[in-house]
């Protein structure tokens, strides 16, 4: 894949951001090392909206990536409730009110391309915002100190915000500027590309419709007219790599951490099961493992990998000692490595899910259509080259070319869960299935041996809770709409 290494400039847009924040959200005085609103340019603001989204993504991963057992915390332990008050900082502190400004720049100066950027990445924003927390606020949000009590907005209104907004940026994408103001180097993703951008509207709209299908507001087949439309290969990924300055907060998190004796996570056995046979045993004896698990995890050098229990106490499946760790040179886990918000491997299997679904098919039944089949092993394909592993040879083993007549939603969903690991967007798959181990093969609900929940024992979480400086600043909105955590949100009801 081809890397996009322009972290630096937000290093150098870093002092910059307070000042939009600042004028909305803190009545303090302006640093003096910083410019006015009225001196910053639209590009200025870009980088460190961008770099906040992607931090606001893995802020939510830590917590969702626990419930959905790719990781657990040092020695097995299964996270409790959440506020993922890291993703609600970066949205309502970085994010938005940055956006704003972009947005009133652009509409002065005619800048349609890049206020349909602008206009994705607030979409980006407020859907992982409300699939987070359900409902939240955001028409009555951008008030700043004239409006501290903004009311929530429900998650049914948010949704058809995110689609206004793509559709919004899909139409000026597709339109002329003659404005002269580009992004250039401050669009950390696409470097100013404005095609990329449009296929990542498209692709965007498509992963929240497919949030819908289930709940009856939007068909399969809308998900495929729109799927057609994005992303065509590994260089549309949305991602963005850091670099040896800027170093990547995975790998700070999980290997300096460990290095250091600090706590850091490690790899749950519902990732490994997925990957190294267990679940999926392979048929045709051309291959041990899933080749991309080597990537993600490294195990002491043993026989076997083995992952740990969620809430097990150090426990592989099979009673003996998890071996499992996040790999100190991993995709994820280098200096280098990207934080990523969407790819194409994972519109593939969006695109294969929807026409499995179209198709008649259920969690249970199996058998589908050439449309569906090609998609999921086209996603098997993207997703081994984004890794840069060959697999051929797991692609043609009886488990996973199983075959049109005998494709079941179990298959799809098992090669996306692993390609999205680490990526928010899986919390989301789980909620739609229910947790479901016809869909999700051999999930089992967290132990209480090592569980930091003592309040909701043999449930599953569907939310984040909101977070306490909300709830202090803004308390009788936020107890309006604050539910248990194990409450489905809207579109799982």
């Amino acid at each position: 894949m081809k890397r996009i290494n322009r972290v630096r400039v937000f290093m150098l847009c870093v002092t910059m951001i307070f000042v939009a924040c600042s004028d909305d959200y803190f009545d303090v005085n302006t640093p003096s090392n910083t410019a006015t609103v009225e001196e910053l340019r639209m590009q200025d603001l870009m980088a460190p909206v961008m770099h906040s989204t992607l931090e606001g993504q893995r802020s939510a991963e830590l917590s969702f990536g626990n419930y959905v057992q790719n990781f657990v915390t040092t020695g097995g332990g299964a996270a409790g409730q959440t506020s993922a008050s890291g993703l609600w900082s970066q949205v309502y502190l970085y994010v938005l009110p940055n956006l704003e400004v972009v947005k009133d720049k652009a509409a002065e100066t005619g800048a349609n391309h890049i206020d349909a950027v602008a206009d994705i990445l607030i979409a980006a924003n407020i859907g992982i915002a409300t699939d987070t927390w359900d409902n939240i606020p955001y028409s009555d949000a951008s008030g700043g100190p004239d409006n501290n009590f903004p009311t929530f907005d429900t998650q049914e209104s948010i949704y058809t915000e995110v689609f206004s907004l793509l559709d919004g940026a899909i139409a000026k994408l597709n339109g002329a500027d003659d404005s002269g103001f580009e992004l250039g180097s401050s669009d950390l993703i696409y470097g100013g590309d404005v095609d990329k951008w449009l296929r990542a509207a498209y692709s965007l709209k498509a992963r929240y419709q497919l949030h819908l299908v289930n709940k009856g507001v939007v068909s399969p087949s809308d998900v495929l007219a729109t799927v057609e439309n994005g992303f065509t290969s590994n260089d549309d990924n949305f991602a963005m790599y850091y670099d040896e300055k800027n170093i990547n907060p995975w790998y700070s998190a999980e290997i300096l951490a460990r290095s250091t004796g600090n706590l850091s996570n490690d790899i749950a056995s519902q990732l490994v099961s997925s990957m190294n046979g267990d679940y999926y045993p392979f048929q045709d004896g051309l291959v041990d493992i899933d080749p991309r698990l080597p990537l993600f995890a490294e195990n002491d050098d043993e026989a076997e990998y083995k992952g740990f229990v969620s809430g097990g106490g150090g426990i592989a499946p099979d009673g003996t000692d998890a071996n499992a760790r996040f790999r100190a040179d991993g995709f994820y886990t280098s200096i280098d490595s990207p934080l990523m918000l969407i790819t194409y491997a994972e519109v593939l299997f969006i695109k294969a899910e929807a026409a499995f679904l179209a198709n008649g098919g259920t969690t249970t039944s199996v058998g589908s259509n050439t449309e569906a089949y090609t998609a999921y092993m086209e996603g098997i394909a993207a997703s081994m080259d984004m890794y840069g592993v060959d697999g051929t040879d797991y692609m043609a083993d009886g488990a996973v070319g199983v075959g049109e007549s005998s494709l079941s939603l179990h298959h799809i969903m098992k090669e996306k869960y692993i390609h999205n690991f680490l990526n928010p967007e899986t919390f989301v798959d789980y909620r739609r299935y229910d947790f479901s181990d016809d869909v999700f093969t051999g999930l089992e609900i967290r132990s209480e041996e090592e569980s930091a929940d003592t309040e909701f024992p043999g449930q599953w979480f569907r939310r984040a809770n909101y977070p306490s400086t909300e709830l202090n600043r803004n308390e009788a909105n936020v107890l309006e709409n604050q539910e248990e955590p194990v409450v489905p949100v809207w579109w799982d009801q």
